[in-house]
Order: structure tokens, then sequence, then C-alpha cells
């Protein structure tokens, strides 16, 4: 048996298989395995998020319900006790991501490596595979070194995400050429870029709490009827995604978690530059009481610009680039106009940055599209198009949000499918 790819899900389906008792064999096309775990969530690894089986299917929305057989068998808590046997202790920060106690993603594959080395399976490192093909009922795999023939295989060689790992989508040639359908790969979980000058000039402003939104750029006619400087989106259908959390000013233009979240909806729009990031840098607050916040501080405080009385509830940077765009940089707080306050409370709750693209495949933590989900048998991993192959990991059509939800779909699908071989 023999399991192409020593990411997350090949290390455990190989490992899996082998401790069944199976003469296992771990293809990778690297001089070493886990090259994505090494330098993920910040070469912390996210290993998983502290929530349970339920929480991890509704992350995915409808595709979720894929994993119930593969959480059944590995779940979040499952996971974390696999690894703390191996020495790794675990840690839950605010967010509900779950960390190695140390920080070291190296310990995180260190831990999976010793395990693999104790299964008996044997690691071939260096070893790309350049063609699978079925002949007979039996497989057949071409690799620089030799040509191997396996009984079953079971395909773990990611997607195109970060593909100086070596996830280049490999494994998506060898299985259309096996029948299977290949929903079209496109990239998730990427920084998303703008032409806007002064989101450029922000650089390194991080803000800890901010709800987006993916919206046309431009307003609808329905927008356009209502009395507000920013008009507020009015259909649910304008919306294309949502997400609240850190959000982060770039170079190029915006990143950190909320924004990656909503990446996908963008490299899946036909017209990326047609859309906008509708950003509310104060969502504790509603709209009306805003107001009252921004009416109250400049009575308070009335000689003192409105920059720093902005700056009271966003960066500094950001409240002077805000009050900059509305002509107030200069303006005593006392000065202001009630029009004045509403354009401000508008441009904190509902400032609007034109989209130019994403960072794409290369900065993509995640792969959206591959295998189809209808023609993989979510109860073993195994495929229905071809006996004997078994998918798991970013291969399959199946992304979720950033948490570590990603890496426990890919641990679980590994372990299920290891089990199922």
């Amino acid at each position: 048996m023999i399991v192409v790819g020593a990411g997350a899900a090949g290390l455990l389906a190989a490992t899996r298989a082998a401790e069944r008792g199976l003469r296992t064999l771990l293809l990778e096309k690297n001089r070493r395995p886990g090259a994505k775990i090494l330098m993920s969530g910040g070469t912390r690894c996210n290993i998983t998020q502290n929530t349970d089986v339920r929480g991890i299917i509704a992350a995915f929305g409808k595709p979720g319900r894929f994993l119930h057989s593969a959480l059944a068998t590995l779940g979040p808590t499952d996971l974390v006790a696999l690894l703390e046997a191996e020495g790794v202790a675990t840690k839950v920060e605010e967010t509900g991501k779950i960390f190695p106690q140390s920080d070291k993603a190296s310990d995180v594959l260190a831990a999976l490596v010793r395990r693999l080395e104790r299964s008996g399976c044997v690691l071939a490192l260096n070893e790309p595979l350049l063609k699978l093909t079925r002949t007979d009922g039996h497989f057949q795999l071409v690799t620089p070194l030799r040509t191997i023939e396996a009984a079953k295989v079971i395909v773990t060689t990611g997607g195109q995400s970060y593909p100086g790992c070596g996830t280049t989508g490999d494994g998506y040639a060898w299985l259309a050429a096996l029948g299977h359908t290949i929903v079209p790969p496109r990239p998730a979980l990427t920084p998303v870029t703008s032409d806007a000058a002064w989101v450029a000039e922000l650089k390194g402003v991080t803000i800890p709490d901010v709800a987006v939104r993916v919206v046309k750029a431009e307003p609808t006619r329905e927008d356009a009827r209502l009395n507000a400087p920013h008009p507020v989106l009015s259909t649910e259908y304008s919306v294309l995604s949502a997400a609240r959390g850190s959000f982060l000013f770039t170079h190029f233009g915006l990143s950190g978690p909320v924004v990656l979240d909503v990446s996908r909806v963008i490299t899946g729009h036909p017209e990326p530059k047609s859309l906008a990031l509708e950003c509310d840098f104060v969502p504790d607050l509603r709209g009306d009481d805003l107001e009252a916040v921004l009416r109250r501080e400049c009575a308070a405080d009335g000689k003192k610009q409105v920059t720093g009385i902005v700056a009271r509830l966003v960066p500094r940077r950001l409240a002077e680039a805000l009050t900059a765009m509305l002509g107030l940089a200069e303006k005593q707080a006392a000065q202001l106009t009630t029009a004045e306050r509403r354009s401000l409370a508008a441009a904190l709750k509902q400032t609007r940055i034109p989209i130019s693209g994403t960072r794409g495949f290369k900065k993509a933590e995640v792969t959206a599209g591959g295998v189809a989900l209808r023609e993989v048998d979510s109860s073993t991993m195994q495929s229905k198009v071809v006996p004997g192959v078994y998918l798991a990991g970013e291969i399959l059509d199946l992304d979720g949000p950033i948490g570590g939800y990603n890496f426990q779909a890919a641990f679980s699908t590994g372990w299920l499918a290891g089990s199922s071989v």
C-alpha cells in the first residue's frame, strides 16, 4: 500500500495503515516531510480549533457534512490527545486556536514523524511520483528511481497553495486521467490586493477587531436611494461574504485573518476588480451609538483636533487617513457640523476599499477546489470512480476558514483513509 505525499494527511494515513499491519510506503517529493506543517501558523502550527465535531463541520458550511465519518474517527480532542501522547503539550488561545505549548511547528512534525517511524512505514524522501496508472487491478507508480506496483494507493498530495512547499497540484492530473472530476482549483485564505494609495501608506497598522463584507464596488440602485454618505447595503444578496476578526494593512493591500477568510469569494469571482471590501472599524458600536460617542467626545474636548478624537477609537494612523479623506484633519472637534459627524461615523463603519485582486496561490494557505466530493465515499475516503484509490487532505474540494479547521480536516481524512484502506 502506497501513500503519496507526506503532509498532514499523508503522515497520519501512512501511520494508521502501517499500524494496522499493512506493508506501507510513503512517497514524498521533498527532502523532508511536512514542509507545510513547519511554516503554518507563522511557524507555530495552528493544529486545530477548540470546538467539538459539530463546530468543525459547521465551519465548512454545507460541504462540512462530508467530514462526519472522518471526525468521528479522529475529532479535535482525539488529535490533541494523539499529539500529547507524543510529548507535545498544547494550549488554547483566545481565538480558540490550538497551538503547541512551545509555539514550535517543528515539535508537531517531530511527533508525527516519531509515530510514523514506530509504525513500521517506510518513508521515501526526494522521490516524487511521476505517473500513476491502473493495470490489471493493481496500480503502477513511476518515480525517477523505480516503478512500483501496489494494490491500493492513498493520494494526499495537497492542492496548489504555497507551491514553494511542493504543493504544485501534481495529483490533479493523475486523478483526472483515472476518471475523476476536478473542480477548478483557486486560492483560498490568501491576502487581498488594493490599488488605493492610502491603504499602502497604512502598511503595518493592525486592528484586532474589524467586521468586513465583500460587496460590489459601486452601490446598487437600492443602496443609492438611502440617504447616507456611504450607503449601507440593504439587500443580503449584495453581500458576497462577511467575517469579523483581526485586520492588517500592508504595502500591497490587506491581510490578517478576517481578510483571508473572505478571500475565497474574491478568487472565485469573474471580475474581482468590481468588488470592494467594506470595513467596519468599530464593530462593537452601532451607527447611532457611534454618532452619540462622537458628539459627546467633541463636546467634552472641543479644542482638540478631530483626528485626535477619532484616534481614541481606532489606531492613530488610520484616524489621520480617514479624517484627511473627509477634509476634517485640521478641524477642531467643536467645529464639526452634524453632517460632518455623520460622515465621520459612516467612514468608521462603512469605508469601502477597492479590490484589485489577491496574492494568489503563492501566498494562499489553502486551495479551494480539487477532487469532487460526490466521487469520494465519505465513510472510507475511497474513490467511487476507481476502487483502491483513497483520497485525503487538501486534494479534495473542501476548504474551511482560518483557525485550524483545514488542518483538522486533513488529519481526520488521512486517519480515516489509513483506517479503511
